[in-house]
C-alpha cells in the first residue's frame, strides 16, 4: 500500500513558492519543499488529486491556485518505512498572499527563481529536478501562441 501525496509548484512573477517544512513534521522536517499533502480516502470521488492539492495549499499557506498541470510522479520510502507515491502539479497563483498559515506544517515561505533554487546547496536534488521539469512546462507554455 502507498500513501498518495500531491505537491504544487506554484509559479508567479518568474518565481517559485517554496516552504520550509515545520520541524514538527515527521517526514523531512525543517527542509525546503513544495506545498502539498496526503490524499484522504473519500470513497468514490472525482478530481481527488486536484481538490486535495488546492485544499492543502489554502490550509497551509493561504493561497488559491488554478490551472493545475501534471509535472512529474515519483515514489519514495519515508524514514519511518512508509511507501509514498508523490505527484507534482504546476499551479498558477490565483489569489492570496502566501504566509505560514499552519505552523504545525510550515515554518516559513520563500519566493525563489529557478536559478536561486538550482544554485542552493541546501535544497534536495529531487526538488531541484521537479522545479526543472515545471520550469520547462512554463517555458513551453510561454512560447505557445493562442489564436
Amino acid at each position: 500500500m502507498f500513501i498518495v501525496n500531491v505537491e504544487g509548484a506554484i509559479y508567479k512573477n518568474e518565481k517559485w513558492l517554496l516552504i520550509k517544512r515545520s520541524e514538527k513534521e515527521e517526514h523531512a522536517g525543517g527542509s525546503l519543499s513544495l506545498v502539498g499533502g496526503k490524499v484522504e480516502n473519500e470513497g468514490n470521488s472525482t478530481d481527488v488529486l486536484e481538490r486535495t492539492l488546492k485544499r492543502e495549499i489554502a490550509e497551509e499557506i493561504g493561497v488559491e491556485v488554478s490551472n493545475l498541470r501534471y509535472v512529474n510522479s515519483s515514489s519514495f520510502v519515508t524514514d519511518a518505512g512508509i511507501s509514498v507515491v508523490d505527484i507534482v502539479f504546476l499551479c498558477d497563483h490565483e489569489s492570496g498572499e502566501a504566509f505560514a498559515k499552519s505552523p504545525d506544517e510550515v515554518d516559513s515561505v520563500f519566493w525563489m527563481t529557478t536559478k536561486q533554487i538550482l544554485e542552493n546547496s541546501t535544497i534536495p536534488i529531487y526538488l531541484k529536478e521537479n522545479i526543472k521539469l515545471a520550469d520547462k512546462l512554463v517555458s513551453t507554455n510561454e512560447k505557445t501562441v493562442v489564436l
